[in-house]
C-alpha cells in the first residue's frame, strides 16, 4: 500500500526545484463568522476529502475562490493563510470574486452549462454569452493568481474540474516552465452531447494547453479524444493516448481517485465517534431498528428522488419492515446551488416526497424517513456510516463518487452493505458492491432487501474485500500516480 511518507519521498525526489500549486474553485477551508467569532470549517467536497491530504504530504500552495464571510480577515497580504488551522502544512492562497462574477461563472457557466452538460441527466444545458465571458474572465484572475505565486519558475501546477479549463493556457503564455495537469472530476459525455456546447472548441484548446490530463476512468477519456477528434485539427495517437495541438502534446490518461483510507479507519473508531453514534441513537429514538443512509450534496445528479420512492415501495411491498423489523432511512444532504431553478426545484420536491412518504407509513411515532439537510461535520458524518446497515449510493450519473469509498473506510468492524449505483465511475473497482439500476425504484428496493437480509458472514466476506482494494488504491496512489506520468513527460 502507498502511504502518505511515499508520496512525500516521491514528491521529493521527483519534484526537485519545482513548486508545487494545487488549483481549484472551491477551497478546502471556509472561514465564517459566528457571531463575532471566526469559525474554521471543512466544506462538503469530493475534492476537499481526495487532495487536502495530498497537500498536507506535499506542502505547497492551494489557489482557490475564498467565499468564506471571513476569509479576508485572516489572510495575509498575499492573500494567503496556512492550512489546516492546527499545524499549517500548506499555504491557501484565495481568489476574490464579485457577486456577478460567482453568479455567472459559478452559478451560470460551470453549473447551468457545463454541469449538466456532462452529466447528461436530462437537465437541459444552458449557454448565455454573458456568462461564458464571465467565465473566461475568472479564469483569466485564477491564472494571474498562480503567475504571482510562480513567477517564471518552474512549478508544477495541478489544475481541477471543469470551472477552470482555460487556465493552463493562460499560464504557460507566462511562464512557458510551469507543467500543468488538470483532473476532469465529472464525466466527460460523448461527443454528440458536448458538440451542443457553443464554445466547444475554446474549452478543449483550453484544456489541451496541459501537459497531462486526467479522467477517472478509460471510458470518459474514449469520449473525450473522440470529441477532440471531431472538432479540432490534431493528432491523436491511441498507443500513447495523447493528442498533439497546436504544437503541443498533451498526455491523457484514466486515474481512478479515492480517500485517506487509514486516516478515515483510524478516525471511525475514535471515541468522539462512538459518542457521536449513542447521541444520534439517543435522539431519534433508535433501538434496534434497521438503519440506512444516503449522504450527499443535494444534486439532482445524485438520484435521491429515486432511492427515497424505493423505501416506499419496499415498505408497500414489505410491510413487515413498518411493524416488526423497523427500517428508519437518513437522507443528509447539505443544499448547494438553490439559487438555480433546477436546485431549488429539487428541494422542493424531496420535501414534498419525505412528507408524503412518512404521511402513508407513518405508525406510533415512528416515521420511516428522517431527512438531514444541513452541513454535518466528519465526526457526525462517520457516526452515521458505522450506524448503517446499508448506504445508497445511487448516482444517475457521476465520475467517481467518493461517498462509496468513505463508507468502507469507516467500517472497520468490516459489517455494512454499499448498493452502488452501476452509472458511478466507482462502479468499476467496487465489485462486492450491490450494483442498481438508480433509475428503477423497484431494483434499488430489491437491493435494500437483499443487503437487510443478507447473511452477516456474507456481509463480512464483501466489505473485507472492498476494504483491501480502496486500501490499496487510496488517494496517495492516485497522486503517486499522476506525478509519476507528470515526470515522465517533463
Amino acid at each position: 500500500m502507498f502511504k502518505q511518507m511515499d508520496l512525500q519521498r516521491l514528491v521529493k525526489e521527483k519534484l526537485a526545484g519545482y513548486l508545487f500549486v494545487v488549483v481549484s474553485n472551491r477551497e478546502p477551508y471556509i472561514h465564517t463568522y459566528v457571531g463575532d467569532k471566526i469559525e474554521c470549517t471543512v466544506p462538503a467536497s469530493g475534492l476537499t476529502t481526495a487532495l487536502d491530504p495530498v497537500m498536507r504530504a506535499c506542502g505547497g500552495t492551494w489557489v482557490a475562490h475564498g467565499s468564506g464571510s471571513a476569509d479576508k480577515e485572516v489572510v495575509d497580504s498575499k492573500n494567503s493563510v496556512p492550512v489546516p488551522p492546527e499545524y499549517g502544512s500548506y499555504k491557501l492562497k484565495r481568489v476574490w470574486l464579485s457577486d456577478e462574477d460567482v453568479d455567472r461563472y459559478y452559478f451560470g457557466f460551470s453549473n447551468e452549462a457545463l454541469w449538466p452538460l456532462c452529466h447528461i441527466v436530462f437537465q437541459r444545458p444552458r449557454f448565455n454569452d454573458e456568462d461564458w465571458y464571465a467565465y473566461k474572465n475568472v479564469n483569466r484572475l485564477f491564472a494571474e493568481a498562480v503567475l504571482e505565486e510562480i513567477g517564471r519558475r518552474k512549478a508544477f501546477v495541478f489544475i481541477q474540474d471543469y470551472h477552470l479549463t482555460l487556465v493552463s493556457r493562460l499560464i504557460k503564455a507566462k511562464n512557458p516552465r510551469a507543467i500543468t495537469a488538470q483532473f476532469w472530476h465529472i464525466p466527460w459525455p460523448n461527443r454528440e452531447a458536448f458538440r451542443v456546447c457553443p464554445w466547444q472548441n475554446e474549452i478543449l484548446y483550453g484544456l489541451l494547453g496541459n501537459d497531462l490530463l486526467g479522467f477517472h476512468i478509460a471510458y470518459h477519456r474514449h469520449n473525450f479524444l473522440e470529441t477532440v477528434d471531431r472538432a479540432l485539427e490534431c493528432r491523436i495517437d491511441n498507443e500513447k493516448f495523447s493528442v498533439t495541438h497546436s504544437n503541443h502534446t498533451t498526455f491523457v490518461r484514466p486515474f481512478p481517485i479515492s480517500v485517506d483510507f487509514d486516516a478515515i479507519n483510524e478516525r471511525s473508531q475514535a471515541t468522539e465517534v462512538d459518542r457521536e453514534m449513542a447521541a444520534i441513537k439517543n435522539k431519534y429514538g433508535i433501538t434496534d431498528e434497521i438503519i440506512g443512509i444516503g449522504l450527499d450534496r443535494i444534486d439532482y445528479t445524485k438520484g435521491i428522488p429515486e432511492r427515497l420512492k424505493a423505501i416506499d415501495a419496499l415498505l408497500t411491498k414489505y410491510p413487515k419492515y413498518k411493524y416488526k423489523n423497523r427500517i428508519i432511512f437518513f437522507q443528509l444532504g447539505e443544499p448547494s446551488r438553490i439559487k438555480i431553478k433546477q436546485y431549488e426545484e429539487l428541494n422542493t420536491e424531496i420535501d414534498r416526497l419525505v412528507a408524503d412518504i412518512n404521511s402513508r407509513h407513518q405508525t406510533d411515532g415512528w416515521y420511516p424517513i428522517i431527512y438531514i439537510k444541513e452541513h454535518k461535520s466528519p465526526v457526525t458524518l462517520l457516526a452515521f456510516n458505522r450506524l448503517a446497515r446499508f448506504c445508497i449510493v445511487s448516482s444517475l450519473h457521476d465520475g467517481m463518487n467518493l461517498v462509496a469509498k468513505e463508507f468502507i473506510s469507516s467500517r472497520a468492524d468490516r459489517d455494512g452493505v454499499l448498493i452502488l449505483s452501476r452509472f458511478t465511475g466507482a462502479a468499476r473497482e467496487l465489485e462486492e458492491a450491490l450494483l442498481v439500476n438508480p433509475y428503477s425504484v423497484q431494483d434499488i428496493a430489491e437491493m435494500i432487501i437483499a443487503a437487510i437480509e443478507m447473511p452477516l458472514e456474507q456481509r463480512h466476506e464483501r466489505m473485507t474485500k472492498l476494504r483491501a482494494r480502496v486500501r490499496e488504491h487510496n488517494v496517495y496512489r492516485w497522486a503517486a500516480d499522476i506525478i509519476s506520468d507528470m515526470v515522465d513527460i517533463k
